[in-house]
C-alpha cells in the first residue's frame, strides 16, 4: 500500500490555509497580507515571516509585476527564525521591436 503524505499549509500573513496529499515542495496563492501577489504558504506550525520587496532599480520600459497600488515588485522573501529564508523572484520583462 501506497499512503499519501497529508501536509497542512498555512499563510503568516492572511488567514488562507490548505491540505495537500501529494509530495510538493510549496504552496503558492495570491495573499492579501501581501498586497495580492502570489506568496509562498509554510507548512502548518511554522515560524517565518513573508514580506514583498518593491524595486529600487530603474525600470524603463520593462514589464515588471506591480502590486495594487501600483508601486513595482522585484520579489517575495520568506524569513525563518534560524536564518534561512526563501526568495520568489518576479523577473522582467524586456520590450523589443523588429523593424
Amino acid at each position: 500500500m501506497i499512503l499519501s503524505p497529508v501536509r497542512r499549509w498555512e499563510c503568516p500573513n492572511c488567514s488562507m490555509t490548505d491540505v495537500t496529499t501529494k509530495p510538493v515542495a510549496n504552496r503558492y496563492h495570491p495573499c492579501a497580507g501581501v498586497a495580492g501577489l502570489m506568496a509562498p504558504m509554510v507548512p502548518a506550525g511554522t515560524r517565518a515571516k513573508v514580506t514583498a520587496v518593491e524595486r529600487e532599480d530603474y525600470i524603463g520600459k520593462e514589464k515588471v509585476q506591480l502590486a495594487p497600488n501600483g508601486r513595482p515588485v522585484m520579489s517575495v522573501v520568506t524569513e525563518r527564525p534560524d536564518g534561512s529564508n526563501d526568495v520568489m523572484v518576479f523577473a522582467p520583462s524586456a520590450v523589443g521591436k523588429v523593424d
